[in-house]
């Protein structure tokens, strides 16, 4: 009995560094444990705010360029009408130009001759037109390029009035006014083509474009409806520029509504 009691006791001793080995060793592995599902909760709670600001700046930056795809449009369309109402502003100074000198030459008709010199025609004098510098004739080049390769109708449009601003009453002018009308008349814009062709028409009535830009006139005429306006426009082309390509195209049309 006391040998199976001090064997007893001798055991109980043998295991009692394990067991609280055992009990010291449990703890720290809870606490770790928890400390690491807070790390984790912690770390999804910033995860989810920072996907949330994100979203957040992400919906700011649509709305942004929807402002501004807004704004560049309207900027467009103001240019656009802007730039319209120069060339007819153009158109309706022509007019009244005419109108003016109509006027006068009837009041000069009417009083009649006031002497020999008074009745002899004044001599036509032949307009000079500036010819181009190298940078001109480059930013020219650069518009046909838009218009016959890339096709865009819209860019030309802005550069030919960038160049007849910058590069005024020069001879690429001409031919720049004269390539504004044959846009217009492609995009259609006929009564915007119909303002740009009567501008070398009228103004530069000697230039070499005349002829085309009377004929292409008179096609514009035709498109709008405006057929009497149309056939007299082929007319005077036959008349003033005989010996111009355009003359042939100008009595086919008026052979076709058999004048």
């Amino acid at each position: 009995m006391r040998q199976s009691l001090m064997a007893t006791v001798a055991l109980s001793l043998a295991f009692a560094p394990a067991g609280g080995a055992l009990a010291q060793s449990s703890t720290p592995v809870f606490q770790d444990n928890a400390s690491e599902a807070r790390r984790n909760a912690g770390s999804s709670q910033a995860n989810a705010e920072l996907f949330y600001m994100i979203q957040q700046l992400q919906g700011e930056v649509r709305r942004l360029q929807g402002e501004v795809e807004e704004q560049r449009n309207l900027i467009d369309r103001l240019t656009r009408q802007s730039r319209d109402r120069y060339i007819d502003l153009d158109q309706r100074i022509l007019d009244l130009s005419e109108k003016v000198s109509s006027g006068a030459g009837s009041a000069n008709a009417a009083a009649g001759p006031t002497s020999t010199s008074a009745a002899q025609p004044e001599p036509t004098v032949a307009k000079v037109y500036r010819q181009p510098s190298a940078e001109e004739r480059q930013a020219y080049e650069q518009i046909q390029d838009l218009i016959h390769k890339d096709k865009k109708y819209d860019e030309a449009i802005n550069r030919i009035y960038d160049f007849v601003d910058t590069y005024p009453e020069g001879d690429l002018s001409v031919n720049a006014y004269y390539w504004l009308g044959e846009v217009y008349l492609v995009k259609p814009q006929l009564e915007q083509a119909k303002q740009a062709f009567t501008i070398v028409a009228t103004r530069y009535a000697d230039h070499r474009k005349a002829p085309d830009a009377v004929y292409k006139l008179g096609v514009a005429l035709d498109r709008l409806g405006e057929k009497s306006e149309a056939k007299d426009r082929m007319e005077s082309v036959v008349r003033n520029y005989p010996d111009s390509n355009a003359a042939s195209l100008a009595q086919k049309y008026l052979n076709s509504v058999g004048s």
